[in-house]
């Protein structure tokens, strides 16, 4: 939603995850509260610790542009695909899905919000999103 934990560390891991794949990532929220502020510090220290770099991430707002220039649009949970399907043109809208669709090894079907919980919420996160990372890596390398 406030493109400051979920999503900026999704960004972070299929960035590295993605490196030999000529691909734009890029993340964004669907409200604007946190537009141009750094990922939150928890899920920094949980990504760095990982191996992820978080450089150059700020949040930001999706726009309407975002359903043009991106060929997948992938939410982390049944709220936020409401709301970008609000914001997504309607030829576009086959582009937005659920980020964990591209689990491998997870059931999970949404990437919970770790901001009021505690350290363990940020490396569920990030065990959730490597998943689903190389779930997407190999299907588009297929």
């Amino acid at each position: 939603m406030g493109n400051i934990c979920r999503s900026p560390s999704a960004e972070a891991v299929f960035r590295q995850k993605a490196r030999a794949l000529s691909l734009i990532i890029d993340s964004a929220g669907t409200v604007g509260s946190h537009a141009r502020e750094k990922p939150d510090h928890r899920a920094q220290k949980a990504g760095i610790a990982r191996g992820y770099s978080f450089d150059k991430i700020k949040a930001r707002k999706v726009t309407v542009e975002d359903f043009e220039k991106f060929d997948l649009i992938l939410a982390m949970d049944e709220r936020n695909v409401n709301d970008l399907m609000k914001v997504a043109p309607e030829a576009l809208q086959y582009k937005v899905q659920l980020f964990l669709d591209y689990a491998e090894n997870f059931d999970d079907t949404e990437v919970p919000d770790p901001y009021y919980g505690g350290a363990k919420g940020f490396q569920f996160v990030l065990d959730l999103v490597e998943d689903a990372s190389d779930g997407l890596i190999k299907q588009l390398s297929d």
